[in-house]
């Protein structure tokens, strides 16, 4: 009799080249957070093929899906899969391009799709030679605040079953096809967006002294709110204080009226996450007071510092050492990017882990969120057979 590992693996070898073909699908027709239609009918017409019933309509576009083995009721655990795609137009010339101009999954959302499809369909063969429900989860807007995880979970999805443990993974360009990465604890940041409007009062730009110039002010606001990370901040705490957009004005010669800036602040600790964006409002606020100029600050609900549960996540290194080898295994660092797989960790034990994607670092190296992000596609098959036997292993 063959052992469950060897019996994945030939299964998930034999899905390979559907998977393949799912895919380039994905990735040929993206669709942005929360609008995806499309992929959410594409993925539920999968699973209806493999005979798998599917909960449509979940925090609008999301789905869920059950897979019972024996004795359904004894436990569950949950597999969760990010369906949306980035605003990059792609720069890869290949077959299955984006054919949605402006929109690509550049951040791996398709092969995170295609696993978990993989798995499902390995795992509904399989359904008589394990115990429990294995809870699938197909997730709008990762990308996106308030991030679908966070509506998923409002929506209902970690109830009925409840969901002992969830598990999810993520394309990571770092590290070669074929191996896994891992990291208990602390793994990523949070994540909160910024805005800030400076309202000055506009006028011609050789009269300055009738005016309140806000792109002035803004250029001080910037520098100043450095302070928050390199002055008021503890150095053992890793924190991150970015802006990435500036806007105003129209031309050389007028002040303008208002100034825009959009920022984003990262951090792993909770209680100094909300202290630094209390300082940012106050100290925005004094510094454009003082240049004479009103100020708005805003920043809506992000994600919290991603956490993976420490026995959960040395479990499902043991079990990815079983099934591809303890030298296909890799330690991650903490990472100051963030994702809404936190929501889910901070309800229920979680394990967040990694797939590599690149061919002996040397071809799919470009990083995510890149115009040129894309994977050897090999790793559909680690991935999938991975989360079917990482599925059964854990409920056992």
């Amino acid at each position: 009799m063959k052992s469950m590992n060897n019996l994945i693996k030939e299964k998930s070898a034999a899905y390979f080249p559907q998977l393949v073909g799912l895919r380039r699908h994905l990735h040929t027709y993206p669709e942005l957070s929360f609008e995806e239609h499309a992929t959410a009918a594409f993925v539920s017409s999968t699973l209806e093929a493999a005979g798998i019933s599917v909960q449509k309509g979940v925090a609008g576009t999301g789905l869920t899906a059950l897979i019972e083995g024996r004795n359904p009721s004894s436990r569950c655990i949950a597999l969760r899969a990010d369906m949306d795609a980035l605003p990059i137009t792609e720069a890869n010339d290949v077959p299955y391009r984006s054919q949605h101009e402006g929109v690509m999954h550049a951040c791996g959302h398709d092969v995170h799709t295609t696993c978990l499809l993989g798995a499902a369909m390995i795992l509904q063969e399989l359904r008589d030679d394990f115990e429990g429900t294995i809870k699938l989860i197909f997730q709008p807007g990762e990308e996106k605040s308030p991030g679908g995880a966070s509506l998923m979970i409002a929506a209902g999805v970690l109830q009925d079953p409840v969901p002992e443990a969830i598990f999810g993974l993520h394309v990571y360009p770092h590290l070669p096809v074929g191996t896994l990465g891992f990291r208990p604890g602390q793994y990523m940041a949070s994540a909160d967006e910024i805005y800030i409007t400076i309202k000055g009062k506009g006028g011609h730009a050789a009269l300055p002294h009738q005016t309140v110039d806000p792109i002035a002010t803004a250029a001080l606001v910037v520098t100043g709110l450095q302070q928050v990370v390199s002055r008021r901040s503890n150095p053992l705490s890793p924190t991150v204080l970015t802006f990435g957009k500036i806007s105003g004005g129209h031309t050389t010669n007028v002040i303008p009226e208002l100034v825009e800036l959009a920022g984003t602040l990262r951090t792993f600790d909770e209680a100094w996450r909300q202290e630094a964006l209390d300082m940012i409002r106050k100290m925005a606020e004094d510094i454009a007071g003082a240049c004479g100029a009103g100020v708005e600050v805003y920043y809506p609900g992000g994600y919290p510092p991603l956490y993976n549960d420490p026995d959960l996540t040395m479990k499902a290194r043991s079990i990815a050492a079983d099934y591809i080898g303890p030298e296909m295994l890799h330690e991650l660092d903490r990472r100051m990017g963030a994702e809404d797989f936190a929501f889910y960790t901070r309800q229920i034990p979680g394990c967040f882990f990694r797939l590599g994607t690149n061919t002996n670092h040397e071809q799919f190296t470009a990083p995510v969120h890149n115009p040129h992000f894309d994977v050897d596609e090999r790793c559909l098959e680690t991935g999938a057979g991975f989360m079917a036997y990482l599925a059964i292993n854990a409920l056992s």
